[in-house]
């Protein structure tokens, strides 16, 4: 398989996979405890803690971690809502969240809260002005504002740092979801004064089921889950010390990687041009300068999705039609609605993630096999042709 949905979840590192067996085999032992194996099994969570918070440029204690970036958004949105927007009752983010934010903030406007979704311009990027307007109605009496940095559907990189300077400028607490950021592009919270900000391993090289909660010094906070107190009675649950392990160590080879200077861009280009080169009409979706090095965004006229997807996988290459927590829905993605995209043009709308695991004779062998799919999805359909007519420059 050539596996390029690396936005769905990417595949351990090999270092990483080293770093968790021991705390998979016979480093069995509960941190909480006080015996030996114990407090081995607690060094190891905090030396995790150390490498997820120097790659932040965080605090150690700042860092939370949880089951995922599903928790973490949730307990930092629901906690905002209760303290900063009790008052207020006034939200604010954007129409190309997540589900994981969006549905929370959808269940906010269920119980009364004002919420305020700011459009984006058909590259996919949050309108500022329109952001900055409603950050100002929900100034009196306080509110807080969720922007993503990176989108997980087109990986247009979002205005996050200007919309965290707005939104704390009329007042407001300001959460960002970083999951599809970390990795791709500079995330430093030192510099970028976020209150909270989201993060998950699996989706840069570390284990499934274990994420984190940036929560800023200083912020108020209370926990979502209560019990016995772990994270310093921030998140309580025995923590996942082999995940928890494994995230520490892809996070610090994550910023090694991108303190190299390295990125996909050179792959993704290939893997455009060679798509678009070679059948007719395709288009990249999404800002082309203002987007990680991991995502590819296409649509392709004449030509269902779901049928390519059929006809990729019968080939070997695995991609998806959006993100992975809506496949199998059949509405058209609300990114892509959003950005103004016709029912049928994001029913004709691939994504194509990449990841360091991937090569560049994978990546040339993937690109065949989608200008092989479309002609043949439109001879079945009736008509097409090959060709480009479209110009190009990466």
């Amino acid at each position: 398989m050539i596996y390029l949905d690396a936005n769905a979840t990417t595949p351990m590192l090999p270092e990483v996979v080293e770093a968790m067996m021991p705390w998979l085999t016979e480093q069995y032992c509960n941190p909480n405890a006080s015996y030996r194996g114990a407090k081995a099994a607690r060094k190891a969570v905090e030396q995790a803690r150390e490498q997820v918070a120097v790659w932040l440029g965080a605090l150690p204690e700042e860092v939370v971690f949880m089951s995922g970036g599903t928790e973490s958004t949730n307990t930092a949105l629901k906690w905002l809502a209760r303290w900063v927007g009790r008052k207020s009752g006034r939200v604010v983010t954007t129409a190309v969240e997540h589900s994981a934010v969006l549905k929370v903030i959808e269940n906010f406007a269920q119980v009364g809260y004002a919420v305020e979704k700011c459009g984006v311009d058909s590259g996919g990027r949050l309108d500022l002005e329109a952001f900055d307007e409603a950050c100002a109605r929900a100034e009196e009496g306080g509110g807080f504002a969720s922007v993503m940095a990176v989108n997980n559907e087109t990986g247009v990189i979002q205005p996050w740092v200007e919309a965290c300077e707005k939104a704390h400028a009329r007042g407001l607490a300001f959460h960002t979801d970083a999951i599809q950021a970390m990795g791709k592009v500079e995330v430093n919270v030192r510099e970028v004064p976020v209150d909270f900000l989201s993060l998950s391993a699996h989706k840069f090289h570390g284990p499934k089921g274990v994420g984190a909660l940036y929560v800023r010094s200083g912020c108020r906070f209370e926990p979502l889950l209560r019990g016995g107190g772990q994270e310093s009675d921030r998140r309580s649950g025995t923590e996942n010390v082999a995940g928890i392990v494994g995230m520490g160590k892809a996070a610090e080879l994550a910023r090694l990687w991108l303190e190299a200077g390295r990125d996909l861009r050179g792959l993704r280009d290939d893997f455009e041009a060679r798509v678009v080169g070679g059948v007719e009409g395709v288009t990249v979706n999404g800002d082309l300068i203002h987007r990680v090095s991991t995502t590819s965004h296409l649509s392709f006229e004449r030509c269902e999705a779901a049928g390519l997807l059929i006809l990729l996988d019968e080939m070997g290459v695995a991609c998806s039609a959006g993100s992975a927590c809506m496949t199998g829905k059949q509405q058209p993605s609300h990114v892509q609605k959003a950005m103004g995209f016709s029912d049928g043009k994001a029913r004709s709308s691939l994504r194509f993630g990449f990841s360091r695991m991937n090569t560049r004779e994978e990546v040339v062998e993937a690109a065949g096999c989608v200008v092989k799919a479309v002609e043949k999805l439109r001879r079945v359909q009736g008509g097409g042709g090959t060709g480009p007519v479209m110009v190009y420059s990466p």
